[in-house]
């Protein structure tokens, strides 16, 4: 079992930059997939960006390559979600989640969410 909580969101100016963090409690978070989601009002959850549990392989989605970064801390059981150059579409929920295995872009594949983060760009 793992608890996540995120943190970071908020408002923010289109260009502008924010971190997310997910502090995960519980035991062996280095064994987990970390995965970041996004869902905006009336649409699907979205895939973001995952992180494989040493850090050394990550994989995005096609709104996030080449402005989002992930990484983790293992000694700190957190994960982050550091997003530059946003953008309005970039305003939904942001969820972190976790997973045993390999990684994965699909949501169905992942076992412990968090609650969420509200992130909101303005034009």
């Amino acid at each position: 079992q793992v608890q996540l909580v995120e943190s970071g969101g908020g408002l923010v100016q289109a260009g502008g930059s924010l971190r997310l963090s997910c502090a995960a409690s519980g035991r062996a978070f280095s064994s987990y997939v970390m995965g970041w989601f996004r869902q905006a009002p009336g649409k699907e959850r979205d895939f973001v960006a995952a992180i494989n549990w040493s850090g050394g392989i990550t994989y995005y989605g096609d709104s996030a390559k080449g402005r989002f970064a992930i990484s983790r801390d293992n000694a700190k059981n957190t994960v982050y979600l550091q997003m530059n150059s946003l953008k309005p579409e970039d305003t939904a929920v942001y969820y972190c989640a976790a997973r045993i295995g390999r990684g994965s872009l699909s949501e169905v594949d992942y076992d412990y969410w968090g609650q969420g983060t509200q992130v909101t760009v303005s034009s």
